[in-house]
């Protein structure tokens, strides 16, 4: 009875599989659907991932490879404040000397709270060069792209000039000196005195020391704030243009001429007659004197510039094959066409801005050293290759440039 009752329960288990033709059950149906259409949508949203990605990329090379055009923004407004008073200035020196001296003025302006008059640039040195601030740079675009930190205005009101009877409080600023001095010493001069003119520019900020504001302020005046005149810049631009057609090209900054072998006491080479000429010259502007300089002595310590025999010298070593083609940024090379002979055999491809453009397009420039360098200065920076032969202002500034 109980083998019976077993065999009974077994049978009643084992249910026939349904066949095939029967419908599946609505519940494995849907899980069947959910189930395809989750893969479905995983899928699109991993094509779209990728897709996404690959553009991500694609855009990151392009940008790296396409240079994109600047957007031209407004000039940004007025800054107003209650200036502590009016800061006249006359720069000293070459052009490129003049250069680093009213971004530091612009920046003990802005350090001091001070309105800046537009720089007066040096007429009395040896290059007697009669050009004004407006004759070499924008001065509009000078006033205006730093008139959110600094107000500058063209001149010093009349009230406060020489035919009014008012006495200029004068001072040459402690060279090399950080903002400390500034704050400490000179703002209380300007309490008293409300108007100051420094009658020196040059060397008179320190390099190092100073907050990054500040020197981030003296990069933007350098950089964008001092912008050459549009005449200045269109003729710098035919002379590039010139030698380009011509292939890849050297600016060499042979600084041989006759200020800086005065000025440094460097006579090597020179005759005898020319060595005293040069000695004359140097007494004869009272910030060139010093105690009697030993050309050679100055040489063994690296403060002479290379002579043009020198130069040939480092040209070759540098690779330059006599086919090169070299322009020569500097003024009239001291010794003339004799110093420049060596030079001149071994690269015949050297030229001049007075043998590449008409006279009558120098002729504007002629008796203007300063602006016949501002033309060197955008030849050198647009070059292939720079090389001077003194590490001096145009030097320094030019490699800032091309950095």
């Amino acid at each position: 009875m109980e083998i019976r009752s077993e065999n009974t329960q077994t049978r009643s288990d084992n249910k026939s599989p349904p066949s095939p033709n029967q419908s599946i059950p609505k519940t494995r149906l849907q899980i069947w659907f959910f189930r395809v259409c989750l893969c479905i949508s995983i899928w699109t949203c991993f094509i779209h991932l990728f897709t996404i990605s690959q553009l991500w990329i694609f855009s990151g090379l392009t940008n790296q490879t396409i240079p994109v055009e600047p957007i031209q923004l407004p000039p940004p407004p007025p800054r107003n404040y209650t200036s502590n008073g009016l800061l006249l200035v006359s720069c000293n020196g070459g052009l490129n000397q003049m250069r680093a001296a009213i971004c530091d003025m612009v920046i003990v302006a802005r350090l001091l709270n001070l309105t800046l008059v537009v720089p007066e640039l040096d007429k009395k040195s040896f290059w007697a060069d009669s050009s004004d601030f407006e004759d070499i740079f924008d001065v509009r675009h000078f006033i205006d792209s730093l008139r959110d930190e600094v107000r500058i205005i063209r001149r010093l009101p009349k009230r406060y000039s020489k035919k009014y009877g008012y006495r200029l409080f004068e001072m040459p600023p402690v060279s090399w000196s950080d903002d400390r001095y500034y704050l400490q010493k000179v703002l209380p001069l300007f309490r008293k005195h409300k108007v100051i003119h420094f009658s020196r520019s040059d060397a008179r900020l320190a390099n190092n020391g100073l907050s990054l504001d500040i020197q981030r302020l003296r990069c933007r005046v350098n950089f964008q704030g001092l912008r050459f005149t549009r005449r200045i810049e269109a003729l710098g631009s035919k002379l590039v243009r010139i030698l380009k057609q011509r292939g890849s090209f050297v600016a060499l900054h042979l600084r041989y001429e006759m200020d800086m072998l005065a000025f440094s006491g460097c006579t090597h080479g020179c005759t005898n007659e020319e060595a005293e000429e040069l000695k004359t010259m140097r007494y004869a502007y009272p910030w060139w004197r010093e105690k009697a300089i030993v050309s050679e002595q100055r040489r063994v310590q690296g403060l002479c510039p290379l002579t043009p025999e020198e130069t040939v010298l480092v040209l070759k070593a540098l690779g330059f094959q006599k086919d090169t083609h070299i322009y020569i940024a500097a003024g009239e090379i001291y010794g003339g066409a004799r110093r420049l002979a060596p030079l001149k055999e071994s690269f015949p491809g050297i030229v001049k801005k007075e043998l590449l453009l008409d006279p009558m397009e120098l002729q504007q420039f002629q008796n203007h050293s300063s602006q016949m360098a501002a033309l060197d200065f955008l030849v050198s920076v647009a070059s292939d290759t720079f090389i001077p032969t003194y590490y001096g202002n145009m030097a320094k500034v030019v490699e800032g440039h091309r950095r």
